[in-house]
């Protein structure tokens, strides 16, 4: 199902002054700590599949290369160190091996076309991966967590297989508009947020609600939804907090893996 990108036949290196300062920088470290550990929790929660799906963000202080998981590594296997950085143009900078070839051509034009989307988030996570092969709108109103999520989806209908050229790339960032949280037809979910704790923070709360959902609709009865103003207001109170709650939320998740699984960080 995965897909190597192939590399370029001459792969251009990096000029000296990037490697030895921009990509040395404590918040590049940082980001890589903070991305390596949103895939071990992601692991931990078996949100991933296999070697397939992919997070990614934005290096600190540049705005034209990216940090996503080398192919060939599952999810737990994930370190600071093991991340590449990447170029919108199929350049590894910095790290060893390739990007999945659909990592590459979905996150580097994402990266590329939507600025907003710092951090990427891709996964066939169950949950809500079912919920996009279902008739109807994948979440439904009906409850508290969901509600997180109120006027900031959107469905992909369109599913055109495995996203392997830039034209499929293209597409699923020029329909994004202003969504945070893409249903991608047949597919997954993609997660985009303005930093990495807050992509971390919608992807777990959205498998969540497409949990509780899902149990749910299995119970054969009619869900009750929340009726629309009381859902936007209930967005526009939790949306007050969500950038401090996303960043303590992912400190949570640091603490416990520095007590089970502290080599994450190198």
């Amino acid at each position: 199902m995965a897909h190597a990108l192939k590399p370029k036949a001459s792969v251009p290196k990096a000029p000296a002054i990037l490697r030895n300062t921009d990509l040395d920088a404590n918040a590049v470290q940082q980001a890589r700590i903070d991305l390596a550990a949103c895939f071990r929790a992601a692991a931990k929660l078996g949100l991933q599949e296999g070697i397939c799906n992919h997070l990614s963000a934005i290096v600190p202080g540049r705005d034209d290369l990216f940090l996503v998981n080398p192919y060939g590594y599952g999810f737990a296997e994930i370190t600071a160190s093991r991340l590449l950085i990447c170029d919108f143009d199929g350049s590894v900078i910095a790290g060893e091996g390739v990007p999945e070839a659909t990592a590459f051509y979905i996150h580097a034009r994402l990266h590329k076309n939507v600025p907003r989307a710092r951090a990427a988030f891709h996964t066939h996570m169950p949950n809500a991966t079912a919920l996009t092969m279902v008739e109807g709108p994948p979440l439904v109103w009906a409850g508290q967590t969901a509600l997180k999520f109120y006027g900031r989806t959107l469905v992909d209908e369109t599913y055109n297989g495995l996203a392997l050229d830039n034209e499929e790339g293209d597409r699923i960032a020029a329909g994004i508009g202003n969504a945070d949280i893409v249903f991608m037809r047949s597919h997954g979910v993609m997660v985009v947020g303005p930093t990495i704790a807050e992509a971390w923070d919608d992807l777990y709360y959205l498998e969540r609600a497409c949990e509780v959902q899902r149990l749910a609709e299995s119970t054969g009865r009619k869900l009750v939804p929340v009726l629309p103003e009381l859902a936007e207001r209930t967005y526009r109170q939790m949306r007050e907090g969500d950038r401090e709650s996303a960043r303590l939320h992912l400190e949570s998740i640091k603490r416990t893996l520095d007590r089970e699984a502290p080599d994450y960080r190198h």
